[in-house]
């Protein structure tokens, strides 16, 4: 139960976090308190098997420069391996995986792609999604090798630390460039997930693919790829195939708006909970939590949500549900004002209190066994990511 985009919806995903920041102000609840500070663009959080608090950090791409930079959607981007996987134990705040592939674009609130999840299953299987953003034939090639993690699945393997280097399944690790670090740790690429989005397209229209959320099981991971619109499941093999492309959502021109699932969770009934952020405007209420079951045509569970961006159920069987953003301006601004991220608690029984507010463009949540709330704040933002711990 706990937790461990067609071009227009990978533009969604990556070009809502990067619209533009503000300072945090105090959330409606009874304490808070920040439990890890100075991360690059957080992403998904996950509690691993020793009860540490991880988060995956999409990084900040890399220095303008020959070789490391492309033009997409416009602007030029940057690569360098900058995402990482960061966490909190025993009050110690370590990137305990680095050199993770990162890109941003050169202005002063960057769009940025990288690490987007992470999820555990047991003591030594941790595994990451690797965001892309777009057509892998087109983007990768721009960004040479390096550019090949993009749209992928990563396994980080067991050990007391693991970073600074990557694992070549036919060579064992290797070390970046002029980097050297003893062989402590590594991550490799398990599969290629947008190489799916490319052979099957499951929603058809242009080829796109942003894994996103991540749910790690016995057998299989289930991926909810932003870009492609649909949830992903990647057997223990590497298979990939599609459990169900999501239905396009009300508000906008006919026809025009993507779904864009960013979130998966299981609930006590077996079944998956996938969020949708949906495309541009991003209307009010027109953002649901669909219900998911293999062979079987997805159903709403709640609507009339606004910019999802991840969810998980608490120990009493609620689901909590974060807003990215809430509130609609004409643009140039067009999600509302500064303190507009919620957390929505959604009883069993349908009833729906708004527990946190007065958040700074959040990116994940998590809600631990004793009901206390983690949240990333601040999340589209280079060295100023935080974590958030709201006891309720």
């Amino acid at each position: 139960m706990f937790r461990s985009l067609r071009v227009s919806a990978s533009v969604t995903v990556v070009a809502l976090v990067a619209l533009w920041v503000v300072a945090a102000r105090p959330a409606a609840h009874d304490e808070v308190t920040v439990v890890m500070r100075g991360l690059e663009n957080p992403r998904g959080l996950a509690i691993g098997p020793e009860g540490a608090l991880y988060v995956a950090e999409a990084g900040k791409g890399g220095p303008e420069g020959p070789g490391n930079c492309q033009i997409i959607r416009g602007l030029n981007r940057c690569y360098g391996p900058t995402g990482a996987l960061t966490r909190v134990w025993r009050g110690k705040q370590e990137r305990v995986a680095t050199r993770l592939p990162s890109y941003a674009d050169l202005t002063a609130n960057p769009e940025v792609a990288g690490p987007n999840d992470v999820s555990f299953l047991g003591r030594g299987a941790t595994f990451m999604t690797i965001g892309l953003g777009g057509n892998p034939t087109i983007i990768r090639p721009g960004f040479g090798p390096d550019g090949e993690v993009f749209g992928t699945l990563v396994q980080v393997a067991p050990g007391p630390s693991h970073r600074d280097f990557g694992w070549d399944d036919d060579n064992g690790p290797f070390w970046f460039g002029s980097f050297f670090a003893r062989r402590t740790r590594a991550w490799r690429v398990v599969v290629d997930i947008s190489a799916h989005e490319v052979e099957a397209n499951p929603a058809g229209g242009p080829i796109d693919s942003n894994p996103f959320g991540l749910l790690a099981q016995a057998g299989a991971r289930i991926v909810a790829d932003a870009g492609a619109n649909a949830l992903l499941r990647v057997a223990a093999n590497g298979d990939v195939s599609t459990l169900v492309v999501l239905p396009r959502p009300l508000g906008g021109p006919a026809g025009t708006v993507d779904p864009v699932p960013t979130s998966v969770v299981m609930g006590s009934d077996g079944a998956y909970y996938v969020g949708l952020l949906t495309g541009f405007p991003f209307a009010p209420n027109a953002a649901s939590v669909y219900r998911v079951l293999p062979c079987a045509p997805p159903e709403v569970f709640a609507a009339g949500l606004q910019t999802i961006i991840d969810l998980d159920f608490g120990p009493d069987g609620s689901l909590y549900v974060l807003q990215h953003t809430s509130g609609l301006n004409p643009p140039p601004n067009v999600f509302g004002g500064p303190g507009q991220g919620l957390v929505i608690k959604i009883a069993p029984d349908g009833t729906r209190t708004t527990v946190v507010t007065g958040l700074t463009r959040p990116t994940s949540l998590l809600v631990d066994w004793d009901g206390v709330i983690y949240v990333t704040n601040n999340g589209v933002t280079i060295g100023a990511g935080e974590v958030w711990r709201i006891e309720q």
